[in-house]
């Protein structure tokens, strides 16, 4: 079976198209998928601080009874990186994305992100 030169040229087109279509959702994906995401913290129960999830900071969360937790927000990821609980669970969990939650038991702390709009 033989393909025609105007065949081949659509083929290659619409490969073109998508290629670009493609291109172009990653770089809106990247540059504009989290400008509007918020870091949520709770603690025991009630909202400690909201952060722009956009911004690089660093913040410590006094928790229950004086314990603390730092969260670190860094290009676009927020993560606790140190903790005064025992197990470390919240430190190994790593980075929060839309889809997950850090959470420090022993602290009662809770870290989430919202998406914007």
């Amino acid at each position: 079976m033989r393909i025609s030169n105007a065949r081949k040229n659509d083929i290659f087109l619409i490969g073109g198209i998508i290629i670009f279509a493609l291109i172009a959702l990653l770089l809106a994906f990247c540059f504009l998928g989290d400008s509007g995401d918020t870091v949520v913290v709770n603690v025991d129960g009630k909202e400690y601080a909201r952060l722009p999830l956009g911004e690089d900071t660093e913040l410590l969360i006094v928790g229950k009874d004086g314990e603390t937790n730092l969260l670190v927000i860094k290009d676009g990821k927020a993560r606790i990186t140190e903790a005064s609980c025992k197990n470390q669970i919240c430190v190994r969990t790593g980075t929060a994305s839309a889809l997950k939650t850090i959470v420090c038991s022993p602290n009662r702390v809770i870290v989430s992100i919202e998406e914007g709009e």
